[in-house]
């Protein structure tokens, strides 16, 4: 990402199981780091009562979404647990451009396709302090039924062990202050390694 802006805008990627508390550790980045910006995906899944279209996700069709596959619009895309999920090409990049750091939160299976466009990116898991603190946050967030939330919580497993791999940096999100504190100084810390 090499142009005439003196500054260098970076990737940061963010994954963690569903309930681990992602999108609220990335909010409150934002809150604490005004040249940080948090990549809004594009969804097939239903907007629930407590999303904003826009803010939380773009909510789009099926066809949609095919269409800028086809088009080559999205960065990275995937399909999980019966919906799709992908990250806007031409707003990363015009982040990007502007010297920003970009935060992606992403699943792992876009993190790592990201990760292919953006070697340099700093790759951060956040983990839950226990399965049972993650069954307890899935059943409390009241966003999906039962069974939804029983194969959230089995895929959990499967992300957590890729994660270890793929990911240069683990967070426990036990409390959400110290795991916030832990991503701004990792996010920092990659800005001086550029």
């Amino acid at each position: 990402m090499t142009g005439t802006n003196s500054k260098k805008g970076r990737v940061v990627i963010v994954s963690g199981p569903s309930g681990v508390g992602k999108s609220t550790i990335c909010k409150e980045i934002l809150k604490k780091l005004d040249y940080v910006s948090l990549s809004i995906s594009v969804t097939t899944r239903p907007k629930s009562e407590a999303e904003i279209d826009g803010q939380d996700y773009w909510f789009i069709s099926e066809e949609d979404f095919r269409e800028r596959i086809e088009k080559g619009l999205l960065l990275e895309y995937a399909e999980v647990f019966g919906h799709m999920y992908g990250t806007p090409k031409d707003k990363v990049d015009e982040e990007l451009r502007a010297g920003k750091v970009v935060i992606l939160e992403i699943d792992v299976q876009g993190a790592i396709k990201a990760r292919v466009v953006f070697p340099d990116a700093a790759m951060v898991f956040i983990l839950p302090p226990s399965a049972k603190d993650l069954a307890e946050r899935l059943n409390n967030r009241g966003r999906e039924a039962g069974d939804v939330a029983e194969e959230r919580l089995n895929g959990a497993s499967a992300e957590i062990a890729a994660a270890w791999q793929y990911y240069q940096h683990m967070v426990i999100n036990e409390d959400l202050q110290q795991a916030v504190n832990e991503c701004v100084q990792i996010i920092e810390k990659t800005g001086t390694e550029t």
